[in-house]
Parts: structure tokens; C-alpha cells; sequence
């Protein structure tokens, strides 16, 4: 008998699903035992010609309704958004013990532990494999391949906008602006960039990863979220004259403080294979206790692979296949306590635009000096007596806090004529 399929939301994922569905259902069938078969829909705009061929499925209106539809076993949720009608929909399905996969991380980072539970409850699987790095399948590497393992720390490029902007950024020259109106144009970035760009995107992504890798209930409020617009292309010039490339990360890492989780732009050795992860490819790294480190890269978005990851999970279902939501029973994950920012032990670039004249240099390493951070390189270049220059250092390993105090001093100079950028470095 076929696996049934409600496919809630019609966009470019959506399509994608349904012309792999279509297009590949004899080696689906045959790797799952069953066909698997769409037969009800739901989306906005329902004359619109999306190019798929949606005859003889049965349209609702109301995602709501369609997980309810009788001849709905499975349900897809595609629609969007961390609230509304795709929690609604969400909710339903696992009412009515229905299986439901989503693409959803919004949601599932905001409220994963309550959909984990009503999941288990009612003995229904919860598949969310394309929520996180598209394609990659990381999800089920966590919760199967490296099962055995206690998980150390799991980072990564979760967001291909953003990685597509700094590396076009490096690559030309050229400033943030910029290339965002080109990553806008040519459709890697929406109209309002925002959650990329802010690294809200990359946050929801690493929540998710945080509660599979470490056992926890997802918990999207601990993480210490910034974005990439206060790079500038002075920066990956001095980055790259340090040995560095620029890449935000997600990084969610057991320390002896308690659990880390954190996006932000981060200096990596150019040595590293992950700083030749470019343009909008995500990867994802796991440091595991005996199978050492795994590498996955992969798409991290875009209607094809994250449509395969969908229906990776509907092929589990069609299979009989279901784990624990979040790799072990939702009533046994324990929280960790949260490993405040301020705490973060780790070195640092920074820049400053000065005016150049005596006693600068005086002031600024006085200010290093009183909180005890040690300078590890200086570069200046040139020299403009009474202009603005800029001035680089690097330092060594030092305290979050003992930073931000030292820059705050230093942003008060009258000779400093803009905030100090600091970007971390992260021994990988």
C-alpha cells in the first residue's frame, strides 16, 4: 500500500518535492518497499502555474484541513514561518497521529521540544532533516551514524547567503553592500536579508543541531547571535595578510563553563579545510569522542537538495523507520546550563581607525595592558601624520569580558574616530 502524502506549501521546496517525487518514483519505491504518492496539497494562489503537474491531488484551502484529510497518511510542511499556520498545521498532524516532516527550523528552534513531545506521545515520526544545511544530511549522521558517540562540539557554515557574500566579498574586493544587492539580484538573498545576514537563520539552524548533538531540550534564547554587516572589505584584506579567511560560523561546544552557542564572524586559518568552503555550499563539522572528526559539505539550500532531504525522511516513514526526535526521548533531555558569552576564552582581531600622532600607540597598549591582553601582532600601514589610519593587532588567547572592556576604554580616545571591529578567532 502507498505511503499518502499532504504537501502544505507550494514554493520553490514544495515543487522541488513533488518533481523528485514524480521523477525518481520508481527507485524511491524500490528503495522503501512502497510507492510513495502525493495526494493532497495546499499552498496560496491556487490557479497559479507552478510548473507541476498537481491533477488528481486534492486541494485544501486550509492546511489545517489537510492534515486532516483521511487520505492523507504523512504530512509535509513546507509553508514557513516559526508561528501561525504552519505551527498550526504542525500541531494537527501530530494530533491525529500522522507523521509530519518539515523544512521548518524557525519552528522547530522556537517550539521543537513541544512538537518533540507531541510527537512521541502519539507514536507519530518527526522528520526535519532539510530544516538544517539543505541537503547535508547531518541530522541523520547525529542521531544514527555517530549515535555511539559523545558529541565534543559541532560548528559550521549553516547559512550559503551569507557565505556567498563574504566569499564574494574576499574574491573582488568589494564591500558588504554591494555584493548583497548582487546576492539579491541573482536570488542567493531576499528581499529583506535580514535573518541571513543578521545570522538568525544560522541561530535557528544551530538550536537544532545543539539538542540532537548534546541532548538537550532546543533552546534558541542561550545563543549569542551577531551578523556579518560590520565587515568590511578592509577586513578580509587584513585577514587574508594574517593567514586568515572570514566565515560565519555556528559553533555549539561542551567547555568546562557549560555549553557554548554562538554565531558570529570568525577568523579561520586559511589551512583549515573549512575556509575553502565557498559561496553558498554550507559544511558541518562534529568532533565526536572516538570517531575523532567528520566533515559534511554539501547545498545548503535551493529546491533540489533540500527537496532530497524531504523526501529522505518521508522514505524512513514509507520504511516504518522512527527515532526519537531529538536522538533520545523528549522526556529525557536535560538542560545544560548555558556558558554566558563574557565567559568565551579565545584570541581576537581587532581594528581601529585613528588619527595618527604621537601617543596613540601609548594609549591603546596601556588599555591592553590594565586588562591584561597580550598582543600577538600589530600591522600599520603607512604613515599620514593627522590622518585617519588604520591599526590592526591580534592578540592571544584572553577573556570575552577582559575584551570588551579593554575596547569600550578604547572607543572613548579622542583619537579613535570610529568603534573598534573585533572579530574572533577560531582555532579549528
Amino acid at each position: 500500500m502507498p505511503l499518502r502524502v499532504g504537501v502544505a506549501g507550494l514554493g520553490t521546496v514544495g515543487v522541488g518535492t513533488l518533481e523528485l517525487l514524480a521523477e525518481n518514483a520508481d527507485l524511491i519505491a524500490e528503495r522503501c518497499g512502497r510507492r510513495i504518492e502525493v495526494t493532497a496539497v495546499s499552498s496560496r494562489e491556487r490557479e497559479r502555474d507552478r510548473g507541476v503537474d498537481i491533477a488528481g491531488m486534492t486541494w485544501h484551502d486550509d492546511a489545517v484541513a489537510l492534515a486532516r484529510d483521511p487520505d492523507v497518511d504523512a504530512v509535509v510542511e513546507l509553508i514557513g514561518g516559526s508561528d501561525g499556520v504552519a505551527l498550526d498545521l504542525s500541531r494537527a498532524a501530530l494530533a491525529g497521529g500522522k507523521p509530519l516532516v518539515t523544512a521548518n527550523k524557525a519552528m522547530l528552534a522556537h517550539h521543537g521540544a513541544e512538537l518533540a513531545v507531541a510527537a512521541e506521545a502519539a507514536g507519530a515520526a518527526l522528520g526535519y532533516e532539510a530544516a538544517v544545511a539543505g541537503g547535508i544530511p547531518i541530522i541523520k549522521a547525529l542521531r544514527e551514524g555517530l549515535a555511539a558517540n559523545r558529541v565534543r562540539r559541532v560548528f559550521g557554515i549553516l547559512n550559503g547567503t551569507c557565505n556567498y557574500i563574504l566569499s564574494a566579498m574576499r574574491d573582488g574586493g568589494r564591500d558588504f553592500a554591494e555584493v548583497l544587492a548582487e546576492a539579491q539580484q541573482l536570488g542567493f538573498a531576499e528581499a529583506d536579508p535580514s535573518f541571513d545576514v543578521d545570522g538568525v537563520d544560522t541561530a535557528h539552524k544551530l538550536a537544532i543541531l545543539a539538542s540532537v548533538a548534546f541532548g538537550c531540550p532546543v533552546n534558541f534564547d542561550a545563543i549569542h547571535i551577531e551578523g556579518i554587516r560590520h565587515v568590511t572589505a578592509l577586513d578580509i584584506d587584513y585577514a587574508a595578510e594574517l593567514g586568515f579567511d572570514i566565515k560565519l560560523l555556528g559553533v555549539a561546544a561542551l567547555t568546562e563553563r557549560g555549553l557554548e552557542q554562538r554565531v558570529h564572524p570568525c577568523m579561520i586559518s586559511k589551512d583549515s579545510p573549512i575556509a575553502h568552503v565557498d559561496g553558498s555550499f554550507n559544511a558541518v563539522y562534529v568532533d565526536v569522542d572516538f570517531a575523532d572528526r567528520t566533515m559534511f559539505v554539501g547545498r545548503g539550500a535551493g529546491a533540489g537538495p533540500t527537496a532530497s532531504a524531504v523526501v529522505a525522511d518521508l522514505i524512513d516513514i514509507a520504511r516504518g523507520h522512527r527515532l526519537p526526535v531529538f536522538g533520545k526521548p523528549a522526556d529525557a533531555l536535560q538542560p545544560i546550563a548555558a556558558a554566558p558569552m563574557e565567559n568565551h576564552k579565545g584570541a581576537y582581531y581587532i581594528r581601529l581607525m585613528v588619527i595618527d600622532r604621537p601617543g596613540v600607540m601609548a594609549d591603546v597598549t596601556a588599555a591592553l595592558r590594565d586588562e591584561q591582553v597580550s598582543v600577538e601582532a600589530l600591522l600599520q600601514r603607512g604613515r599620514n601624520p593627522g590622518d585617519v589610519v588604520p591599526v590592526v593587532l591580534t592578540t592571544h588567547e584572553t577573556d570575552e569580558a577582559a575584551m570588551r572592556r579593554t575596547l569600550a576604554r578604547i572607543a572613548e580616545f579622542d583619537s579613535v574616530v570610529e568603534a573598534p571591529r573585533m572579530i574572533r578567532i577560531e582555532r579549528l
